[in-house]
C-alpha cells in the first residue's frame, strides 16, 4: 500500500467516526487526555487546514496563528469535511510527494510529512471511535502498513511527549491494536 492509499483509507477511519458522533458527543472524554470529541476533531481540522499551506512551500511562520482556537464552529462535521477535502485534494495534486515541507522540527520530505499526517489520522480515528464507543476502526493492512513504514520514526517519537509510553501487548495481537498500544494507548 502506497502513501496515498494509506492517507485515503486513514481519512476514511477518521471521517467514518467523525459521522458517528451526535449532537450529546462533543463534549465526551477522549483516550487523548484532556481532550474531549470537540478538542480531538478541533485538533485534527486544524491539521487538515495546514496541509495546502505546507505542501505549497509555506513556513510555519507564513501560516502563523490562522487556525488557532476553535475551527468547528456551529457545525463540527461540515467543517472536518471541507479541512479533509482541501487536504486530500492537496496531496493529490501531481509532484506534491516530491516537495519539501516546513514542519515544527525542520524541513521534511512531504512524503515523509504524508506518513506522520496518516498516522495521526488514524490514531486519532481510534481515539474518537473509543470514546464514541465504536470498535477499533483502523483496517488490519493499514495499520500493519503504518507499523512497517512508522516503527523506526515512532521508536524516534517516544520520549518527545507526542505519544505516551507504548502499552505491552502480545506478539500475536493484531496489527491495529499493536498500533494504538505502540502509541500508549490500551487497545481492550
Amino acid at each position: 500500500m502506497d502513501l496515498l492509499a494509506a492517507h485515503g483509507r486513514a481519512l476514511d477511519v477518521f471521517d467514518v467516526a467523525v459521522h458517528t458522533a451526535g449532537p450529546a458527543d462533543w463534549a465526551r472524554a477522549t483516550p487523548c487526555t484532556s481532550w474531549s470529541v470537540h478538542d480531538l476533531v478541533n485538533h485534527l481540522v486544524t491539521e487538515q487546514r495546514w496541509v495546502p499551506h505546507l505542501l505549497a512551500g509555506a513556513t510555519l511562520d507564513e501560516v502563523g496563528t490562522r487556525y488557532d482556537g476553535d475551527q468547528l464552529g456551529s457545525d463540527p462535521i461540515a467543517a472536518w469535511e471541507e479541512a479533509a477535502a482541501a487536504a486530500r485534494s492537496a496531496w493529490l495534486e501531481p509532484g506534491a510527494l516530491r516537495r519539501t515541507v516546513h514542519v515544527s522540527f525542520g524541513l521534511v520530505p512531504a512524503e515523509e510529512y504524508g506518513w506522520q499526517m496518516t498516522l495521526d489520522l488514524a490514531v486519532h480515528g481510534w481515539d474518537l471511535a473509543t470514546a464514541l464507543g465504536a470498535p477499533n476502526p483502523v483496517p488490519a493492512d493499514l495499520a500493519a502498513r503504518l507499523l512497517d513504514v512508522l516503527r523506526p520514526m515512532i521508536d524516534d517519537w517516544q520520549g518527545l511527549g507526542l505519544f505516551d509510553p507504548p502499552v505491552a501487548v502480545g506478539r500475536t495481537a493484531p496489527a491495529p491494536a499493536r498500533l494504538v498500544a505502540l502509541l500508549g494507548r490500551h487497545p481492550h
